[in-house]
């Protein structure tokens, strides 16, 4: 009697054992009736924008204006490089276009002086034009007189010679036009490649004034600085990494496997718990999906085509925006590491309840958008 009662109780025992281990199994693996619409992964990570800072000009540092990790705002100086050499190129450059605009104006009295040359000539050659027509109107008269021989054969040359000179002196007045034209086109051309020094001699200055300006290193955004890797009297030149510079804003890149991906949404609401802070739990936005998984941005990705394939759950990156407000937002960093959850039963913030969006809807679902 007692050993058929010990019997019934072991095997009463193996059931309970076999029951509570299958509902063990069946709540690891999340499966019926243990299903969860809750999501999870560890393999997520502060990120932000780090901004490398390194010189555009060669020197030597006369000043280091700040120290590690130290909050800066936009225009801030950082770090200072010795201007002498920058400064006299911007002198030399601006001399430069002075002797230039100095030689315009000297070009200007030429061309007005050419001008006057060309008056003079013309009002020469109108003379000489003149006299000759006057030449030959007299030797006109003369040579009908001589044919009725009221004057001699004598007179009728002078008159036939002083036709001769006027014509000279009109040919010597157009040659002296034509030269005086000659010099005026000869100075427009030298004007034309002053004005074409005098704009190269402003691109310098104006490249001598970005070299000057170069030579102070200021913040470009708002943030905080890393290890600032810059000494006085260091001698640096373009690219030397001096420092870097973290902006304020800040997100989430969680990395879930794609068989976790179903019903997660654009606009759905996640909390994620900070390592560094003790665990404290933070909220946020889903507000990018990427389009690719992480193996596809590998510098040497996998061929899948060679061998035995075993199917391996790709990670896709979805992007989370931090909300605003919450304390210990000071505190992240880009770096540190998050533990995220995604409740895939949320509504998407911003959508009337009980309305979640239609399978295909653009922009909304990354599961939906597949083809």
């Amino acid at each position: 009697m007692l050993s058929r009662l010990s019997r019934h109780i072991a095997t009463f025992l193996a059931i309970i054992i076999g029951i509570t281990g299958l509902f063990a199994i069946l709540y690891a693996w999340k499966l019926p009736p243990f299903q969860s619409s809750l999501e999870l992964t560890e393999d997520a990570y502060i990120q932000g924008e780090v901004t490398m800072l390194a010189p555009q000009v060669s020197g030597a540092i006369t000043e280091v204006a700040v120290q590690d990790f130290q909050h800066v705002s936009k225009g801030d100086l950082l770090i200072r490089i010795d201007d002498r050499i920058y400064r006299q190129q911007l002198a030399k450059a601006q001399a430069v276009l002075a002797a230039k605009e100095a030689a315009i104006a000297t070009l200007e009295q030429d061309t007005e002086t050419a001008r006057a040359h060309i008056r003079s000539a013309e009002a020469r050659a109108q003379s000489a034009r003149s006299s000759l027509s006057l030449a030959e109107s007299s030797l006109e008269r003369f040579s009908k007189l001589q044919a009725s021989h009221a004057i001699s054969e004598l007179e009728a040359e002078e008159h036939a010679g002083s036709r001769d000179q006027a014509n000279a002196a009109l040919q010597e007045a157009l040659a002296e036009v034509a030269a005086a034209r000659q010099d005026l086109a000869s100075i427009s051309s030298r004007r034309q490649s002053l004005d074409a020094e005098i704009d190269q001699a402003k691109a310098t200055i104006d490249l001598a004034k970005i070299d000057l300006a170069n030579t102070e290193i200021t913040a470009p955004v708002d943030g905080r600085l890393g290890q600032i890797g810059a000494r006085t009297g260091q001698y640096v030149t373009p690219g030397t990494r001096l420092t870097s510079i973290v902006p304020e804003h800040i997100w989430v890149i969680a990395n879930f496997k794609e068989t976790q991906l179903e019903g997660m949404q654009i606009g759905q609401p996640v909390t994620f718990e900070v390592d560094a802070l003790g665990g404290k739990e933070l909220t946020g936005t889903i507000s990018r999906f990427s389009p690719a998984t992480g193996s596809q941005y590998s510098v040497i990705s996998a061929s899948n085509a060679t061998g035995n394939f075993i199917k391996i759950a790709q990670r896709i990156p979805v992007m989370i925006d931090i909300d605003t407000g919450q304390a210990g937002l000071d505190q992240l960093v880009p770096g540190m590491s998050v533990v995220v959850h995604v409740d895939t039963a949320a509504e998407p913030v911003g959508q009337p309840t009980g309305k979640r969006s239609a399978p295909g809807a653009p922009a909304r679902s990354l599961v939906s958008q597949a083809p």
